[in-house]
């Protein structure tokens, strides 16, 4: 007995240490956020506040920057170049038959010279490869004059070790061959640095001289780039990035461009930029002056007009509202698509309308991308604040803990369910003339006008979800009893009644059999399935997603 009082107060001790333990931890968590939390306020106070329409340059793709990806790395340049001239160490490969016969490889001395059996030194350093095999037979034949044919061919070029340093993402040391491209070289070296580095001024440099200056616009506008021979010891410098001018926009090259001098004509920046057949003026963010000021331009008055380092050019399009195009579907018997003008109303349209004789004219539809992506919107941030709540919730006890982890689990299987679910963007009409004569019609609306039904449908918790005859003294309870009733016990069911012209009701367990509740044909019946979980709060929110999934998309959905 008294090793078990023992053992329970050495338990109750350890607990005792742990919770001093866990609440020191918490007073050093809570003092370091404290601090934090100052030290952004005085840093806050201490920078001046930018203005939220400050555009710049930060945060922009650099023109060029997607051509650093690995694959000029990933080959060696292996072709014919008959301008390479040839260097000590490269290979040649020599066939001699007739009279006298020799084959094999023979590599460039340091002298300059191969050497061949019965013939001597031939000089070949810095000759041409396509002159390499007349040097060679002139050589031969200076010995056997006639009956000894040749054949000579560079056969590998000099394995060569670069030096790539400036503003890449990798300096180093990197090997190759001579006959390779500068853009392997800077593949190699991990790239050019987007924020530092330049993309048109790069140099070729060879004992210290300049060889070669690069633009490497020139290769990605035009395909051009300079052939050049490199040697085993070059550098391949990439300059500081020079002066920098934003497009962003309406444009097919929204990137950061460079330019060598700090004043550059927006003649010169729209060449480059491209902007698309929408846009028609351009607003330029004055970046490098004493005040943050903004100039707005027509593009037919770009002419004369220059821009500096660090300014940004918005491409936008101004165009004054004309027609607005809108598309008729269903029951009627005339066109489907209306050309109309900016501003006009439903009942407009309806007016040049001609309805089919079963066209149901009470219960006309809209649907409109703009309501379509707002509700998708609302969908996402209310799942966004479903997962915080699941994610936040706390328990007591561990079996509470493992039964929050397992509901847990199922809820957030459910809202990637849901978060796939496509609202359809209907407005709802409700049918009164008022409605379509006030309502103002956007480009791309769709108008559905329904066939009358004489049908109700009954969907969701119910045994037997399906289609039935509309009678007008029938009440919601006799659907669902017609459905085979509900799954669920009656009292803990949420029902809804969606209307064909996108309105709703929800009704109490006193509506469910009572005559004044109104149902027309056409219409829709959800029983929302419950929502069984020990969280009150989690509960609530789900059940409102229910709601909302049900009315925007016309599904149910089950937890």
């Amino acid at each position: 007995m008294s090793n078990l009082l023992n053992g329970t107060e050495m338990i109750r001790t350890m607990l005792l240490l742990v919770r001093k333990a866990v609440l020191a931890i918490g007073l050093l968590v809570f003092g370091a956020l404290a601090a934090h939390a100052q030290m952004a306020a005085v840093s806050q106070e201490a920078t001046p506040a930018r203005s939220e329409a400050t555009v710049t340059t930060d945060n922009h793709r650099v023109f060029g920057q997607w051509i650093f990806d690995g694959e000029f790395s990933q080959q060696q340049f292996t072709g014919f170049n008959p301008n390479y001239k040839i260097s000590t160490g490269d290979q040649i490969t020599i066939q001699l038959w007739g009279g006298f016969e020799f084959q094999g490889a023979v590599v460039v001395d340091n002298q300059g010279n191969i050497f061949l059996p019965k013939v001597g030194p031939v000089p070949l350093r810095g000759v041409r490869n396509a002159d390499v095999n007349e040097r060679v037979t002139k050589a031969v034949q200076t010995v056997f004059k006639t009956n000894v044919g040749v054949y000579a061919s560079l056969a590998d070029a000099e394995p060569v070790k670069i030096f790539v340093t400036g503003f890449v993402k990798q300096p180093g040391l990197y090997a190759g061959h001579s006959s390779d491209s500068i853009l392997r070289f800077l593949d190699l070296a991990g790239g050019i640095d987007p924020k530092r580095g330049s993309y048109i001024g790069l140099e070729l440099l060879r004992q210290g001289e300049i060889v070669q200056s690069v633009n490497l616009y020139e290769f990605i506008l035009e395909g051009r780039l300079p052939s050049m021979q490199l040697f085993d010891g070059d550098t391949l410098l990439v300059k500081s990035v020079q002066s920098q001018v934003g497009v962003l926009g309406l444009v097919q090259n929204p990137f950061v461009f460079e330019f060598d001098h700090d004043r550059v004509s927006m003649a010169e920046v729209l060449e480059l930029a491209h902007p698309t057949s929408k846009a028609t003026h351009i607003r330029v963010h004055r970046n490098n002056r004493r005040k943050e000021e903004v100039d707005y331009y027509s593009l037919d008055a770009v002419d004369g007009l220059f821009v500096e380092a660090g300014d940004v050019v918005e491409a936008t399009s101004d165009k004054l509202p004309g027609t607005i195009a809108v598309r008729v579907e269903g029951e009627h018997l005339s066109r489907q698509e209306y050309i109309l003008p900016y501003g006009a109303r439903l009942s407009e349209l309806l007016e040049q309308i001609k309805f089919s004789p079963d066209a149901e004219r009470d219960a006309i539809q809209l649907f409109r991308k703009s309501v379509k992506a707002r509700q998708k919107e609302m969908l996402l941030a209310q799942l966004q604040a479903l997962e915080s709540s699941v994610l936040t919730a706390r328990s007591h006890t561990q079996e509470e803990a493992s039964l929050r982890q397992r509901e847990a689990e199922l809820v957030m299987q459910w809202v990637e369910r849901a978060k796939d679910i496509e609202p359809r963007g209907q407005v709802a009409l409700g049918g009164t003339a008022k409605v379509q004569h006030d309502l103002l019609l956007e480009s791309g609306d769709i108008i559905r006008i329904p066939r009358r039904s004489s049908l109700v449908m009954v969907h969701g918790d119910v045994l037997f979800p399906s289609a039935m005859a509309f009678e007008d003294r029938r009440t919601p309870q006799d659907y669902i009893d017609l459905a085979g009733g509900f799954v669920q016990a009656r009292g803990s069911a949420n029902v809804l009644v969606l209307h064909r012209d996108g309105t709703f009701d929800k009704l109490d367990k006193g509506d469910l059999d009572s005559r004044r509740t109104k149902l027309k044909a056409g219409d829709e019946i959800f029983v929302l399935p419950r929502v069984q979980t020990k969280h009150f709060q989690l509960a609530k929110d789900v059940t409102g997603l229910l709601y909302q999934i049900a009315v925007s998309a016309g599904v149910i959905l089950r937890l």
